[in-house]
């Protein structure tokens, strides 16, 4: 089965050709921050007019990169939401549109279901069950996935995301946008031992996250020390390196929680913030030290694509769902509203 996925959640365009035999053929990506950049954040008319004018031209673009026709589609599969309705409502339309001209099947992706699917794409994938790290700019969550579309949320955070703290605190400090990479990179300069920030709800016990204290604890300390220091930059990347430390250690913590409540021996880790290295590198430290296994997406299917729409898409196509003609986005989306798919 050859499937087209379309990604248009938030401010990415991506498009990407599965086969279900071949694995995946092409993907595409257009990014929009230089459309956001001058208001400091997305918004959400420019980003919809940006993804219609960039969905059909990526589209037989990824399509010359895999080799094949649009007649050679046997289904397409789209972003349903979560995300920006309007966004997700231009995604839909191209991708409901192609499929009734075409008479071929069409079948709504989870945004965040996509996610999580991602490192499955990837050689040596981890078999079920696992617990899942989904840590983005939108959401921070753990969920304990005993098959595909079989969710339970153990955990998640009760305000801004991780990937949110990330941009805000950096937006704090003048670093622009997008500011959560930047920060990151900034971070690599910090000084150790220089703040100790707090490691949020890690003194209680539990697995829900809170990172809008952890932010505001940021903006304090940048308030309180800018005045008297003359080198402001080595005072934003000791910043960087504390906040960092913190969203890590809180995440490490959360995940050993979690594998340990569910028996799991399987960390999959998804989403923009999962392409972090020091995230990344400390995950696997800590697996190797309590014996579990963490795996990852390449670090291009971390942030928002096609490919990991087509594939989920894919992957429900073959078990025989599809949705009708009507366009049903959502803005909102509980994972554990999904149905459940027999692991193929």
């Amino acid at each position: 089965m050859i499937v087209l996925g379309i990604e248009s959640s938030c401010d990415e365009t991506g498009l990407a050709v599965y086969d279900s035999e071949k694995g995946l053929l092409a993907h595409v990506l257009h990014s929009q921050v230089e459309v956001h950049a001058e208001y400091g954040g997305v918004v959400p008319e420019l980003a919809s007019r940006d993804h219609i004018r960039y969905l059909l031209p990526l589209a037989e673009n990824v399509l010359e990169q895999a080799g094949i026709s649009l007649h050679q589609l046997d289904g397409i599969a789209y972003t349903a939401g979560p995300g920006l309705i309007g966004a997700l409502m231009s995604g839909a339309a191209v991708a409901r549109s192609l499929a009734w001209a075409l008479a071929i099947p069409a079948v709504e992706v989870h945004h965040m279901e996509g996610h999580l699917l991602a490192p499955l794409l990837e050689a040596g994938a981890p078999e079920f069950p696992f617990v899942a790290l989904l840590v983005s700019g939108g959401h921070t969550l753990l969920a304990q996935v005993m098959a595909i579309g079989s969710y339970e949320i153990i955990g998640q955070s009760l305000d801004d995301a991780a990937g949110e703290a990330f941009d805000k605190t950096a937006k704090m400090m003048g670093l622009g946008y997008p500011g959560g990479p930047v920060l990151a990179k900034l971070a690599e300069s910090g000084r150790k031992d220089i703040f100790e920030f707090p490691r949020p709800m890690t003194d209680r016990p539990g697995i829900d996250f809170s990172f809008s204290g952890l932010k505001t604890f940021a903006l304090n300390t940048w308030l309180k020390n800018q005045q008297d220091t003359e080198d402001k930059e080595q005072l934003r990347a000791d910043i960087a390196h504390a906040f960092e430390e913190a969203v890590v250690d809180t995440l490490l913590i959360k995940c050993r929680r979690a594998l340990k409540q569910t028996g799991c021996d399987r960390l999959v880790v998804a989403g923009g913030v999962g392409a972090n290295q020091r995230l990344r590198q400390r995950l696997q430290q800590m697996g190797e030290k309590y014996q579990f296994s963490v795996s990852f997406p390449r670090l291009e299917f971390c942030t928002d694509n096609g490919a990991m729409i087509a594939f989920a898409g894919c992957l429900r196509l073959q078990a025989g769902q599809s949705q009708s003609l009507d366009i049903d986005a959502r803005a909102r989306w509980p994972m554990e509203d999904l149905l459940p798919v027999a692991q193929q």
